[in-house]
C-alpha cells in the first residue's frame, strides 16, 4: 500500500493506521505492537509523557524529580514513528491550548491530537470548546487534528476552522463498539475536504475494515491493541484489516441487492431449459 499513502498537511505517511501508546502491560509490549501495526504515527499524551526527555539535547531520561526516570518516549523509535502529541484529559478550551502549547514547547510537536472532553463518564467531546480551541491554536501555527463526534455539521465547522483534518468517533472511546453510525462516517467524507481519520470504539479487526471501507481515510486506535490478550498479534491484525479495508474501498463494492444474482450465467447451458422457458 506504498502507493497509496496518507497524506496530512503536506506530511506522508505510509500506514493508514495510527497507533496510541496507552494501556499497555509494559513499554516494551508497546514497542513490539508498534513495530507489528507497521504505524509511523502515533499518539502521546502530553501529561502522560516525562516532558524532560522530550527537550532536544536532555540526553537519557532524567524525569521531572531526583534520578533517572524510565519514559515511554525511550521505547518509540522516533527514526521511523512521528509523534503526534494529544491534548487527552483536557475539559476546557484553554487547558487544552495550554497543553498543546506545552507540548510544543518541550519539542514533542507543532502537530496535535486536539481532545476537549465535555462528559467524564462518556468521554464525548465538548465541540463547542473544541471549535474554540482550533481556531485559537491554527492562528497559532499548529497543525490540528480535532477528535469529535461523529457530527456532519461539526466537522465542517472544524474544516473551516483551519482544521488539518477531522477525527470523529466511531463509538466512546475504549467502548469496542465499532462503527455505530455508518451513514454519519460515509456523509463526513463525502463533504470533507481534509482527511477524516475514524478514532474511537474499534474493537477488533472487523470495526477497522468497516471504517476504511466506508471511506475514511484512516483510523486511529489504542484500546483495541493495548488490552487485547496479545497486544502484538492484534497490531498486525489491524494493520491487515486497515490495508485490506482500503482496498476494497478503492476496487469498489457491488451494489446491495434485494434477491440473488447467480455467479455464472444461467443461459446456454447444455441440457437446461430456464423454467420461464417451460410455461
Amino acid at each position: 500500500m506504498n502507493s497509496d499513502p496518507l497524506v496530512i498537511a503536506g506530511r506522508t505517511f505510509r500506514s493508514r493506521l495510527i497507533v496510541g501508546t496507552g494501556k499497555y502491560p509494559s513499554h516494551v509490549v508497546m514497542a513490539d505492537a508498534h513495530r507489528a501495526s507497521a504505524a509511523d504515527m502515533v499518539t502521546v499524551a502530553v501529561r502522560r509523557v516525562n516532558l524532560s526527555v522530550a527537550l532536544p539535547g536532555a540526553g537519557p531520561s532524567t524525569g521531572l524529580g531526583a534520578g533517572p526516570q524510565e519514559s515511554l518516549i525511550d521505547y518509540i523509535d522516533q527514526s521511523r514513528i512521528f509523534i503526534l502529541p494529544n491534548t487527552a484529559g483536557c475539559y476546557t478550551a484553554d487547558e487544552a491550548v495550554r497543553t498543546a502549547r506545552l507540548g510544543r514547547e518541550v519539542g514533542l510537536s507543532n502537530w496535535v491530537k486536539l481532545e476537549v472532553i465535555g462528559d467524564e463518564r462518556t468521554l464525548f467531546p465538548d465541540n463547542v470548546a473544541l471549535l474554540e480551541a482550533t481556531r485559537i491554536l491554527v492562528k497559532e501555527g499548529f497543525v490540528v487534528l480535532p477528535y469529535t463526534n461523529d457530527d456532519p455539521v461539526i466537522c465542517r465547522k472544524l474544516e473551516e476552522a483551519g482544521a488539518a483534518a477531522v477525527m470523529p468517533l466511531g463509538a466512546p472511546i475504549g467502548s469496542g463498539l465499532g462503527i455505530q453510525n455508518p451513514n454519519n462516517i460515509r456523509i463526513i467524507k463525502a463533504q470533507a475536504g481534509v482527511p477524516v481519520i475514524v478514532d474511537a470504539g474499534v474493537g477488533t479487526a472487523s470495526d477497522a475494515a468497516v471504517a476504511m471501507e466506508l471511506g475514511a481515510d484512516g483510523v486511529l486506535m489504542n484500546t483495541a491493541i493495548a488490552l487485547a490478550d496479545d497486544p502484538v498479534v492484534m497490531a498486525g491484525a489491524m494493520k491487515l484489516a486497515v490495508e485490506a479495508g482500503r482496498m476494497a474501498f478503492l476496487a469498489g463494492r457491488i451494489p446491495r441487492r434485494e434477491f440473488a444474482s447467480a455467479s455464472s450465467p444461467t443461459g446456454g447451458l447444455i441440457g437446461s431449459t430456464p423454467a420461464a422457458a417451460t410455461k
